[in-house]
């Protein structure tokens, strides 16, 4: 399993209603970016949605990545502004579609 699929195994084990996109945004193997869609999100702040992707990735990858650009949505938010995201929402309709 690749470094992206493990990323995004773990996010999903702990978010299991997140729509995930991890993409290595140098191709280098070490700097990702993850977007995180979740209803779970939806009551919780910028700063705890960040956190409740960062720590079970922090325990698995601390060592092997050394850069993580995140970007999170509550689904209540992605509803209200995908427009202004389309590179996100062609990813998210080729993944989940």
């Amino acid at each position: 399993m690749n470094l992206i699929n493990e990323i995004e195994n773990t996010i999903q084990e702990h978010i299991p209603d997140a729509l995930i996109i991890v993409h290595n945004i140098n191709n280098d193997g070490e700097h990702f970016e993850a977007i995180v869609i979740s209803e779970s999100f939806n009551d919780l702040g910028l700063l705890k949605q960040h956190q409740a992707v960062m720590k079970p990735l922090k325990v698995a990858f601390d060592s092997k990545v050394h850069a993580l650009a995140l970007k999170t949505f509550s689904l209540k938010k992605w509803n209200e502004t995908k427009q202004n995201h389309a590179t996100i929402e062609q990813k998210i309709k080729e993944k989940y579609q």
